[in-house]
Order: C-alpha cells, then sequence, then structure tokens
C-alpha cells in the first residue's frame, strides 16, 4: 500500500525523533545508515518532508535535520500524505482505475476494510508513539 519512498519517509522521521530530546540534529549520512536506505534517497525525502513542514532543517556546520515539539506529536498520517498524497487510502488493491462500491474488483470490500483500518492507525498513532518503542527496544527501525 505505502510506497518503499513513504517507508523510508517514517522510518526518517522516526529516526529523527528520536534525537528530539536531546536536541540533536542528524546528516543524511547518519540517517541514511541508521534506517539501512541509500542516502540519495534519504536526502531527497527529507528535502521534501522540510517542504512540507514535516521536519526541520538547519544549514551550517552545526546544522542537520531534526523535529521540533509539534512536528514530535503529529500523526503518522502527516507524514503519509506528504509523500504518497491522500489518495493512497482510495486506490484500488488491484491497481483498477475503475474500481468502485457499485463496480468492485474482486477483493473490493475486503480490501477497503483494511484499508480504512491502516489509515486509521496513521491518524491514531503519533510520531512520538513510535519513538517511544524504539528508544526501549520494544521495536526496530533496521532489519
Amino acid at each position: 500500500m505505502l510506497s518503499n519512498t513513504c517507508k523510508t519517509a517514517v522510518k526518517a522521521v522516526i529516526f529523527l525523533s528520536s534525537k528530539y530530546e536531546t536536541g540533536e540534529k542528524s546528516a543524511i549520512k547518519d540517517i541514511a545508515e541508521h534506517i539501512e536506505a541509500s542516502e540519495h534517497t534519504v536526502g531527497k525525502v527529507l528535502q521534501a518532508l522540510v517542504k512540507q513542514d514535516i521536519i526541520k532543517s538547519l544549514k551550517g556546520p552545526t546544522g542537520g535535520f531534526y523535529i521540533n515539539k509539534q512536528q514530535w506529536s503529529q500523526p503518522i498520517i502527516n507524514i503519509v500524505e506528504a509523500v504518497d498524497g491522500k489518495q493512497v487510502f482510495k486506490e484500488c488493491g488491484l491497481g483498477l482505475s475503475k474500481c468502485s462500491e457499485k463496480h468492485p474488483c474482486p477483493i473490493h470490500f475486503q480490501y477497503k476494510e483494511g484499508r480504512e483500518i491502516i489509515e486509521n492507525l496513521f491518524k491514531e498513532k503519533k510520531v512520538s508513539d513510535l519513538c517511544v518503542s524504539v528508544n526501549n527496544g520494544i521495536a526496530y527501525l533496521m532489519g
């Protein structure tokens, strides 16, 4: 359902949120290494997230990427919508362009249920929620 770019964005924001309390800023290279993604992809994703005010960046020798208090408390759906758009929760599970309630694909109704569950999960869970489980060693960002 989510693009690989979107998954990278979510992992990058969770990584940055783990540095929130210390105020530490992170370089693209450090983020890419930690979430096991290419620097090129991470760089592009981070710039897009800055433009959407999902994260912040600061240039210069003490610069890097970081999040502020408001961003730390934002729902995960903000990241998903910034990268994949709002349509991701409306698309057909089989990729059909004319799938609808009146003209459903073979998995339309079951897929719709799953899609709604995931959308609600992303609306309810905040960046801080995911960060806490990673910081406590309950969840991981690396394979």
